[in-house]
């Protein structure tokens, strides 16, 4: 059984564990961490067995003696900074932004600057702090490598109001993305529940089981370019990495998708070809409903031609 003294967790391999290695089966008992935040604790001698310092690819033996530190969490200290935002409305209460290919919504590990909030902070006198402090304005997210719309609340008020909508499958969502392989229908709903992979932590997965929640994703073929096929997809949920575990589960993964797809580089893509193109939500304080479209940026249209004259 575990043992927390402190910040020290003590684990002991049984016979049945023989010959795992040490970061998988840490990871299996932690189901918070990572695999990769293991094997960064392991490296850092944070984790060592039977009191020696060893590698991830360590291989138990019966009754090995794990003993894990825990280090303290690192203090966030957000800071604006001027980095610039393409700001496509604003107002009182909200703002919409067509955020670029590698920026990260939010600080977390491994991302404490850089983000697209210490640019909020540098722009906006005013964010809503329902999230925290470390995620101001923040209703919704996109993936580092996913570019396009995304709202920010101004004010708890319009926070929640926006928040509802998502919850409720009221939002409009829409993006577009190119998938390998050639897709035969020309429409299609894909209705899968969604979880966080049992073993790989950064991974989600359609599985049914504690933690899934539904998902439905419809989706509708724009252009096909023989091996890659262009589609529409629009949210009705609205889960973490949903597009891309659909379209992976149908065998048909979002181009230079490493996590869900091939881990083969194809046309020195920096991600996955995933653009949220069109948003659309009743705003918090007028009532109307209003729709924004971001324009598909350099890397997707490059990729459109490049495809195209396969």
């Amino acid at each position: 059984m575990d043992k927390i003294k402190g910040k020290a967790l003590f684990l002991e391999a049984d016979r049945k564990d023989g010959g795992i290695r040490l970061d998988t089966f840490v990871s299996r008992k932690l189901a918070s961490h990572s695999r990769s935040s293991i094997q960064g604790l392991i490296k850092g001698g944070n984790i060592k067995v039977n009191d020696a310092l060893v590698k991830p690819n360590y291989r138990l033996r019966g009754e090995d003696r794990i003993e894990i530190l825990i280090p303290p969490p690192k203090k966030v200290s957000l800071e604006p900074e001027n980095i610039d935002l393409e700001i496509i409305y604003q107002d009182a209460d909200i703002a919409v932004i067509n955020k670029p290919q590698g920026m990260v919504v939010h600080p977390g590990p491994g991302n404490y600057s850089g983000t697209m909030v210490n640019a909020l902070l540098d722009k906006f006198d005013q964010l809503s702090g329902v999230n925290g402090k470390i995620r101001p304005g923040i209703v919704h997210r996109l993936d580092k490598e996913t570019s396009g719309l995304i709202v920010i609340a101004k004010n708890d008020y319009a926070h929640e109001f926006l928040a509802k909508q998502l919850a409720e499958r009221t939002a409009y969502r829409v993006y577009w993305a190119i998938v390998e392989n050639n897709i035969k229908e020309d429409s299609g709903t894909i209705d899968a529940p969604i979880r966080r992979h049992p073993i790989h932590r950064k991974r989600m997965t359609v599985m049914e089981g504690p933690g899934s929640r539904r998902a439905i994703t419809h989706f509708r073929v724009l252009e096909r370019f023989g091996e890659y096929t262009l589609v529409e997809a629009r949210l009705e949920t609205g889960r973490t990495h949903q597009i891309r575990v659909h379209m992976a589960y149908i065998k048909h993964p979002i181009l230079g998708d490493q996590l869900y797809g091939s881990r083969r580089q194809r046309f020195n893509l920096k991600g996955q070809a995933l653009h949220a193109v069109t948003l659309g939500f009743v705003h918090p304080s007028t009532g109307e409903f209003m729709k924004f479209d971001a324009p598909l940026p350099e890397y997707f249209r490059q990729l459109i031609d490049k495809l195209q004259k396969f």
